[in-house]
């Protein structure tokens, strides 16, 4: 990586050039606005730019399509939903972008513009940017995530998503892990003010609106409402808090890569040769596709058989309703041919006429005795077909679970390999005596060390009252020892992965257990549930009183649901997105 940490951008007022300080980009709250056609996505790829060429990685969430022009010079992968993207993706790659992003330093251009459901290219950027913030908790690596027409999603009149709640989320609390946000949009007045008053830097290109201006001369001067209606294409107002000048007049420079956000024009113009990522990237990318098209044939197979079976079911049961009818009325003629009163008043008196009408009866009760052994036959054949329906249906959740589980169990995999070759190869430098056989006996060893089965964690409680809730002291050491301090962490980041954290903060804060502790219980019945209170309780090490009050909290909050027999499993809403928890057992 350069060792830059400044870049030029443009030309003050006076003549000078303009640096800017790189981490201060990478870590900070940015925003840039400007009405269309006043350079502000400009601006932006200037500064992608100029970031690509010193060595540092970013992410920019496209949402018109523009940006693809920056592969003229640099080797980006381009994903979204259309053909022209390096590769099609959607919220399952989520993971996986933030991984390549931050771990293997890939800079990614996430177009969201060809998706023809927003709500599918909205859960990509939300899954994308929460597995950035949890990823970044650990790495602490700067990191810029730049964010196009950012009002869509943190808009000022309300009605923000959980996108938009977790884009602050990044405002506020991203820079102290190195994660920095770049807002850009046409309409200040849409933005909430919360972000832009809270921006470290901030861009003002040329604005016109009445509603705009009047932002400009809040959040810098009124003097600034009017002048920055006369800004050139290309010229803004620039405030940063990292020097002693409140506000600059600047002239960014042109971008150097094919501005494909240009309005078109007259003229003919050819799209230059892009620069495309290796085939391996896309490869790793496409399994995860392929895995995902292979898991819903084989869904809808499961479904097209069972339907199948439905109707066979159908047709038998019509079938044995008919059989019943005929059964009836051979039954009803029979008992009128065996009356005989009715018989005395229908028939003639020859014994010839008798014998055939006493033929006919015997007749009629074989064909009522045939029809009954055909009937118990059918019913019998219903009760299989409804049974193996049963069969099915079981063996569909239990190979849609198997394909979850393998697929948790294979990331985690993925990810230990990568922590070991980088292990081997950091070895390989630092120790010239070790020997090929002796590497490889460490890296089985940690490998077998990762996948023998964690012995029984506890949680050592810091505060309350022992005899009434049940606290382990801090003093004396609990029969399991103390959790590991590493898998705390792990357990508290799965729950914030899975999107449930305010719902755990909020029943750990009405009982008497930490969060901490709530994690705890809830990768324990995560892995082994659905297990009874005093269970659960032994292997966390608290009382079974303080458990219960968790627990009860836990299922009014939906997280945990009570079963069978008095036991509680994870809802199976969450059972997916918790699957992480049991990677150590």
């Amino acid at each position: 990586m350069s060792d830059r940490r400044e870049i030029l951008v443009g030309e003050t007022d006076d003549g000078s050039d303009l640096y800017v300080p790189v981490v201060e980009l990478l870590t900070g709250r940015g925003f840039v606005t400007g009405k269309s056609g006043s350079g502000k996505s400009n601006t932006a790829s200037v500064i992608a730019e100029e970031l690509l060429e010193a060595g540092f990685p970013l992410l920019i969430v496209d949402t018109d399509g523009e940006y693809y022009g920056l592969k003229e010079e640099y080797e980006m992968l381009h994903a979204g939903a259309d053909e022209e993207c390096d590769i099609q993706i959607g919220p399952e790659h989520a993971e996986q972008m933030a991984t390549l992003a931050l771990e293997e330093n890939v800079p990614i251009i996430l177009d969201v513009s060809g998706y023809l459901d927003e709500d599918v290219a909205d859960e990509l950027l939300r899954e994308t940017a929460r597995q950035l913030f949890v990823k970044e908790k650990k790495l602490k690596k700067p990191f810029l995530l730049v964010v196009e027409e950012v009002h869509e999603y943190i808009p000022e009149g309300g009605g923000m998503g959980e996108t938009g709640k977790l884009l602050i989320k990044i405002g506020k609390r991203g820079r102290k892990h190195g994660l920095g946000i770049l807002g850009i949009s046409q309409r200040p007045a849409d933005v909430k003010k919360d972000f832009i008053t809270q921006a470290n830097w901030l861009v003002w290109h040329r604005l016109t609106w009445d509603n705009d201006t009047k932002v400009v001369g809040r959040i810098i001067d009124s003097e600034y409402a009017e002048l920055v209606s006369e800004l050139n294409d290309g010229q803004a107002f620039v405030q940063t808090d990292w020097n002693d000048i409140d506000v600059r007049k600047v002239q960014f420079r042109r971008k150097r890569t094919f501005d494909a956000g240009a309005t078109p024009g007259l003229d003919d113009f050819e799209r230059p040769e892009l620069k495309s990522v290796s085939d391996a990237l896309v490869g790793d990318l496409q399994e995860i596709s392929e895995r995902k098209d292979r898991k819903q044939d084989r869904i809808q197979e499961l479904e097209a058989t069972l339907e199948k079976k439905e109707t066979r079911i159908q047709t038998l049961e019509d079938e044995l309703e008919s059989a019943r009818d005929i059964s009836n009325a051979a039954k009803q003629m029979a008992d009128a041919l065996s009356n005989p009163d009715t018989m005395q008043a229908q028939l003639p008196g020859s014994d010839e006429e008798l014998r055939r009408l006493h033929q006919e009866i015997v007749d009629k009760e074989r064909e009522c005795e045939v029809l009954e052994d055909d009937l118990e036959e059918r019913e019998a054949t219903l009760a299989e077909t409804k049974d193996e329906v049963d069969r099915l249906e079981s063996l569909l959740e239990r190979r849609t679970e198997t394909v979850e589980r393998l697929r948790v169990e294979n990331e985690r995999l993925r990810r230990r390999l990568g922590e070991l070759e980088r292990e081997h190869s950091a070895e390989g430098e630092h120790s010239t005596e070790a020997t090929d056989a002796e590497v490889a006996e460490r890296t089985q060893e940690s490998v077998k060390a990762e996948t023998q089965p964690a012995k029984e964690d506890s949680i050592v409680q810091v505060s309350g009252d022992p005899v009434e809730f049940g606290y382990v002291s801090v003093d004396e050491p609990e029969s399991g020892g103390p959790i590991d301090p590493e898998q705390r962490q792990a357990y508290v980041e799965t729950i914030e992965t899975a999107g449930i954290t305010d719902r755990v903060e909020a029943a750990s804060e009405r009982s008497q257990c930490s969060y901490e502790t709530a994690a705890h219980v809830l990768a324990v019945i995560a892995r082994d549930g659905p297990l009874e209170t005093k269970l659960v309780a032994s292997r966390v090490g608290r009382s079974p009183v303080a458990v219960q009050g968790l627990l009860s909290e836990l299922r009014t909050e939906s997280v945990v649901d009570r079963r069978e027999k008095r036991r509680y499993g994870v809802a199976t809403e969450f059972e997916p997105r918790l699957a992480a928890m049991t990677d150590d057992r």
